[in-house]
């Protein structure tokens, strides 16, 4: 290409291409691509073949559910900013019948290892009628189970089990069903996603996370979260 003064001209800045991934990771499975020495736990190269992504975000080894992955750093950073506040919707079986001062309690925060945590939605949700999980969980015949709705705007370490303990109700199962991108459209959630698969974002997907770079945080949301289904009931 040659400029109207006789020199070459640049070629137009080509924007990189967008490769985000959702995946719905199983039991058993660390949000990282190489395992850890002495470890029992898989890895995620053991269900992804998509160089150059990494995590936005990660769930323990020991829970299930959607799992953000991005090659593009900016992106990866947006999604786990706290200051942007994004909506988490994990979905929670815990040991015993939650009360509503409970359920009030996990909605207000907590005291969690001496720091509050932030206000929460918190609801008893119907059995979702998932498939059992492998391995099981353990239960306790005397003592009944039930399943929570929590949606969190932040993510420290092992929160929603340390918040359910801290009003009395073991976590457990728990799955993330559902990561609110807070631009008002539904959330990206698990549907069509059975445990291990993965798939890319869509064409309107792919431009949703990357308005998402165009903004700016501007205190924590209270806009009315989304409701999606979460898991396809063909998965269930």
């Amino acid at each position: 290409m040659w400029s109207t003064s006789g020199g070459r001209a640049r070629a137009p800045e080509r924007k990189p291409a967008l490769t985000t991934i959702l995946f719905h990771k199983p039991y058993g499975v660390l949000s990282q691509f190489r395992p850890e020495p002495g470890s029992s736990w898989g890895c995620l190269a053991d269900h992804i073949d998509c160089p150059g992504v990494y995590a936005a975000g990660r769930l323990d080894a020991d829970s299930e559910g959607l799992l953000l992955l991005t090659d593009l750093g900016p992106l990866q950073q947006r999604l786990c900013d706290p200051a942007f506040g994004h909506w988490r919707r994990y979905w929670v079986q815990v040991e015993g019948l939650p009360t509503e001062a409970e359920l009030a309690s996990l909605r207000q925060g907590l005291q969690i290892q001496g720091k509050q945590t932030l206000p929460a939605r918190a609801l008893l949700l119907a059995d979702p009628g998932l498939a059992e999980r492998d391995p099981p969980i353990r239960r306790r015949l005397t003592v009944p189970t039930s399943w929570l709705e929590l949606e969190l705007q932040e993510g420290r370490n092992r929160q929603v089990r340390r918040m359910t303990a801290a009003v009395g109700l073991p976590t457990l199962r728990l799955l993330r069903v559902a990561i609110d991108l807070m631009d008002g459209e539904a959330p990206l959630g698990l549907e069509g996603l059975a445990p291990g698969q993965w798939r890319s974002t869509s064409r309107s997907e792919e431009l949703r996370l990357k308005a998402l770079l165009a903004t700016r945080p501007s205190g924590r949301s209270k806009q009315k979260s989304h409701r999606s289904p979460g898991i396809s009931r063909s998965h269930r």
